[in-house]
């Protein structure tokens, strides 16, 4: 079989390894040969190929030494930073735990969520709950570099293409090939400022009538951190061909300034255009859950459902929304259709225990949360299984059990904060109020955007006649949830008591 159609199959398969092998192989003979030449490009870009719309991690870097600041004390609902009370009628904090950044746990984990936008060098440095690694994101540019060189020595020589001594300006002149090379200098190179470079000569040969271009040079400026040119660039492009994917890096660049509410205006905007276009939908939803508003995105994930029911993410997000608002068997129908479509995790099972347990279907809830154990894939998975099984030993009332479990959360992860804190609440019923006051301090500490060990910890120092911390603890507490009634009703008294000292 003819060399270059077998590298085109193999292309077609999938299967870039063998494609990339078989064009070197007809590079040696024929080292001059463009078809070759391109092909292998093409496939080794695809093999470490990312869609840039939804790969947004924000390093320690990117949030702490931003300097897009847009205003310090933004008005109430138009920024990510400041997600605001929840005013649209959603669960409150008491019901359902927020993350760091101060906005609901989200049912599905995105890249957003995993470094949420701390303020301090602290916050940002403290691993948060839903990232897998021991260490903080610390920056994007650094996690390109690693995807860029994970397949370099394709060959015994070394690279395949030297990129200093290209002559740019003549593959500019030949737009298939510049579309190709772009693509491998930008994703497997990762060398941004030469792909700029080409970019910029291809526009200008095409007498800037290309949008594909204006979205590339766009893309180049985005990861350079040059959020104003590339909005520039991305409107451009828009003006000549409106495409799906524009809209959404042009959103990515205001979320990125901060400006959710240009963002939301935007994918409406798209909306006009592509009627029902389920990534623009859902990323109304995803805005809309940053800026804890939970029944507006719960509306939009609907929307996402009737367009595309198979959408894990808009399945996900309305089920942990409704077990939260108190309706565990809708949860449940939503959790076993993700089942039926053949999502099979830890998570999936841990849910599904939960939910059992709550529309009190209880001969499902431990075989659940066994299978979630079998499936765990590390010690946080694990010991957020073992607290929820704490928690359904709470419910019926085993204590013991409850105890046991909270102290396997920690053995599998020792920075598990709610389990401290519930296994504070234990001691206390016991009796041992040093231990359980260490246990809320330890709690407080993990985890200062929880409002209930700093509460717990007001509450029995309070009783041991410790008012200077109890009013202490409690000013954090209310800090942290300001609607906490109980948490008001303890300022309040203790206030009584230090004026009548």
């Amino acid at each position: 079989m003819e060399p270059l159609l077998l590298a085109c199959s193999y292309f077609r398969r999938r299967k870039f390894q063998l494609c990339a092998d078989l064009c070197t192989q007809m590079l040696e003979k024929t080292p001059y040969d463009q078809a070759a030449w391109i092909l292998k490009a093409r496939a080794l870009t695809e093999m470490v190929y990312i869609d840039e719309i939804d790969v947004d991690q924000e390093g320690i870097a990117e949030i702490i030494l931003d300097e897009n600041a847009i205003a310090q004390v933004p008005r109430p609902g138009t920024s990510l930073k400041l997600p605001g009370t929840n005013q649209t009628g959603g669960p409150s904090q008491a019901i359902r735990p927020i993350t760091q950044a101060g906005r609901p746990i989200t049912g599905f984990l995105r890249p957003s969520t995993q470094s949420g936008r701390p303020g301090t060098m602290e916050q940002a440095i403290r691993t948060p709950r839903t990232a897998y690694t021991a260490r903080p994101i610390t920056s994007s540019s650094g996690r390109f570099v690693t995807l860029g060189t994970a397949s370099m020595l394709t060959s015994a020589d070394g690279p395949f293409m030297n990129l200093s001594r290209l002559n740019l300006p003549k593959y500019s002149q030949k737009p298939k090939l510049a579309k190709a090379l772009f693509e491998y200098i930008f994703h497997h190179e990762n060398d941004v400022k030469t792909a700029l470079d080409l970019a910029a000569l291809s526009t200008e040969h095409s007498q800037y009538k290309d949008w594909w271009w204006k979205v590339q040079i766009g893309k180049c400026y985005y990861r350079l951190g040059m959020y104003r040119e590339a909005e520039k660039q991305f409107k451009s492009a828009l003006k000549q061909q409106e495409m799906v994917d524009t809209f959404l890096y042009l959103a990515k660049v205001y979320i990125s300034l901060d400006q959710p509410v240009t963002a939301l205006n935007l994918f409406k905007q798209g909306l006009d255009k592509f009627p029902g276009e389920v990534t623009l939908l859902c990323g109304i939803a995803r805005i809309y859950e940053e800026m804890n508003n939970s029944s507006s995105a719960a509306e939009y994930y609907k929307e996402v459902l009737k367009q595309d029911n198979t959408h894990v993410e808009a399945i996900a997000c309305i089920g942990s929304n409704h077990f939260y608002s108190d309706q565990p068997e809708i949860a449940l129908r939503f959790y076993r259709r993700l089942l039926q479509m053949g999502v099979y995790n830890c998570q999936l099972f841990n849910n599904l225990g939960l939910c059992c347990f709550y529309a009190q279907q209880y001969d499902m809830t431990l075989t659940s949360f066994e299978r979630a154990l079998s499936l765990a894939e590390n010690e946080d998975e694990v010991a957020d299984v073992w607290y929820n099984i704490g928690h359904i030993a709470v419910g019926i009332g085993d204590m013991n059990l409850a105890h046991q479990c909270f102290r396997l959360a920690l053995v599998n992860n020792n920075h598990h904060a709610e389990a401290y804190n519930n296994l504070g609440v234990l001691e206390m019923r016991k009796g041992h109020v040093e231990q359980a006051r260490a246990l809320f301090q330890t709690a407080s500490s993990l985890a200062p955007h929880m409002y209930e060990p700093h509460f717990n910890f007001a509450t029995i120092s309070d009783k041991i006649g410790d008012l200077q911390r109890s009013y202490v603890a409690a000013q954090k507490s209310e800090a942290a949830f300001p609607d906490h009634v109980d948490t008001q009703q303890l300022i309040k008294q203790l206030r009584q008591h230090f004026a009548m000292l």
